[in-house]
């Protein structure tokens, strides 16, 4: 069942260390970082973000109530996407519900622990394909990322 909604905007990805989400790590040089973001958010605009969309909707378990409580949270504005050069990836930040949202009336039409989960999960199934979609169909360039030549050979 194709959830019938249209895309909303994609976020303005702004300078977060990734390593400061609970859900991401990144191995980096400290003073060469580059997480390319500027890069990834003009290939959002350019189409990434809404082809992603269209992908995702066609396939989502949401149903319309629970998309509206996500966008009415303002969630996918909340998206972070971030170049990860060691790993030769597009990482990626969902935004969810928190765990305490019923201590916190986060919602007036929460109303369930499954409600919470299934919009956390499909937020992060939405997430995982606009890495996909970057990687695969936008980015040209390579990871720089360069190992020691002092590794041991496991072959």
């Amino acid at each position: 069942m194709t959830l019938e909604v249209e895309a909303p905007a994609p976020p303005e990805l702004e300078f977060v260390d990734p390593n400061e989400y609970e859900d991401a790590t990144v191995v980096a040089d400290p003073d060469d970082i580059d997480y390319r973001r500027e890069e990834l958010q003009a290939f959002l605009e350019e189409g990434a973000w809404e082809e992603s969309f269209e992908e995702w909707r066609a396939d989502t378990d949401l149903e319309e109530r629970e998309f509206r409580i996500a966008t009415d949270l303002e969630l996918f504005s909340k998206f972070d996407f971030f170049w990860d050069d060691f790993a030769d990836r597009v990482g990626y930040h969902a935004p969810g519900i928190p765990e305490d949202w019923r201590e916190r009336e986060y919602h007036l039409e929460l109303d369930s622990w499954g409600t919470v989960s299934a919009i956390n999960a499909e937020l992060t199934e939405f997430g995982q394909l606009v890495c996909v979609r970057l990687k695969d169909h936008y980015i040209d360039w390579e990871a720089s990322y360069e190992p020691p030549e002092d590794l041991p050979d496991f072959d």
